[in-house]
């Protein structure tokens, strides 16, 4: 066990591919639990094949499988479900992202993982959860955005919108991790394992702020308002002399400060303005005002004379700007990891800062079934005989 990782000794069976159940385990693998990908034989994880791609490589794959170990197996020959049975009794943790019903067809649901650990922790994340009439609908970030309600809150007020990154999977990611932590933790209290389905279309709908109460309780359907918030005004995306700029005013003594910044103090007496509510009442002119004065500035000068006075503003930086950002090396939040096939690559690093025990970098993304030999020599104490009948058979 490593003393010096906050989760050293935690083992970790992942059957999981693609994004959200990998993006889980890698945050777990960051800070020290000891995780082995399964993947299938020959093809692998769909993400291997995922843009960008150098010499073959993705970097999409090599950023959501660092630090683990990978192994193939052919989960629907007797060997290969043999093997992933007795891994299972090694696990402390088995995540898999399968449709549902597809694990208990293979043969490793949780019933019957049960019947040789029964004090597994096991974690099944999937679109639409286990039960209910959707379960068997199939998803991706886009349907989990759409189905949950984000996109319909997303966009101009003519056009709906997606986030493009694939933010369901990373926040139902992040949700798992936090759920096997739950359920580690009762582990550790009672000795007791248990079954933990976390869906994409449930996180989604849980992260829509005000907008269900809205409904609920005052029976008000919520409105697209583009980059503007529903709650705060002003609050939203402005045009500056060279670009745009973000302003956000999200309550009453911060527009105080803003209006005096500004020059329109009498703002503050104006009966269309002095409080947040009534500002929503008013939000054309309201914005009307700011984007007269912030025309008039660079974003630069906007950032900087804002930022002094305890104003919340921003540039909208790119992905160019962001590689070098003082705050983004400061917080070590881009890492470089070295493939064996294309080199060092900088990664985004992991946003978790744990004082004692923070996250380490130690190992690439596995190549397709790179440690394969060695867990089933380690864990399961296979012969190279073993071995070598398993590669011959296809089995892993």
């Amino acid at each position: 066990m490593d003393t010096n990782t906050a989760l050293g000794g935690l083992k970790v069976l992942d059957f999981s591919r693609v994004y959200s159940g990998p993006y889980c385990t890698m945050m777990l693998a960051d800070l020290g639990a000891d995780v082995i990908k399964v993947e299938s034989v020959g093809s692998g994880d769909d993400t291997r094949r995922f843009f960008p791609l150098k010499d073959g490589v993705s970097g999409y794959f090599n950023y959501l499988n660092r630090n683990k170990r990978g192994i193939t197996l052919n989960l629907k020959s007797e060997s290969g479900k043999k093997a992933a049975l007795e891994l299972a009794q090694w696990a402390d943790v088995i995540i898999e992202n399968f449709s549902a019903g597809t694990a208990d067809k293979l043969g490793i649901g949780y019933d019957e993982i049960i019947k040789v650990n029964p004090e597994i922790v096991y974690a099944s994340l999937s679109g639409f959860g286990q039960y209910g009439p959707y379960k068997d609908r199939l998803a991706f970030d886009a349907i989990a955005q759409a189905m949950g309600g984000l996109t319909s809150l997303s966009g101009a007020p003519d056009k709906p919108t997606k986030t493009t990154p694939a933010l369901s999977d990373a926040i139902t990611g992040i949700h798992m991790a936090f759920a096997i932590m739950v359920a580690c933790y009762h582990k550790v209290t009672t000795g007791k394992g248990q079954f933990i389905d976390v869906a994409m279309f449930d996180t989604v709908y849980s992260m829509l702020e005000g907008s269900v109460v809205l409904r609920t309780m005052l029976g008000l359907d919520p409105k697209r308002l583009g980059n503007a918030s529903e709650i705060a005004l002003p609050y939203d995306i402005f045009p500056a002399k060279d670009g745009d700029v973000v302003v956000a005013c999200a309550n009453d003594s911060t527009f105080g400060r803003f209006a005096k910044i500004i020059g329109r103090e009498d703002l503050l007496e104006d009966e269309r303005f002095y409080t947040n509510p009534v500002r929503i009442k008013h939000r054309k002119e309201v914005d009307e005002i700011v984007a007269a004065w912030t025309k008039e500035r660079t974003v630069a000068e906007i950032d900087e004379l804002l930022n002094a006075n305890r104003i919340p503003a921003a540039p909208i930086k790119t992905m160019s700007d962001l590689i070098d950002d003082p705050q983004i090396a400061a917080r070590e939040m881009l890492v470089e990891l070295e493939d064996p096939i294309i080199g060092k690559v900088k990664y985004p690093g992991n946003p978790i800062k744990l004082k004692k025990t923070p996250p380490k970098y130690d190992r690439s993304a596995p190549t397709l079934g790179q440690h394969t030999d060695e867990v089933l020599k380690s864990i399961l104490n296979y012969t190279p005989e073993q071995i070598e009948k398993l590669k011959s058979n296809g089995d892993i």
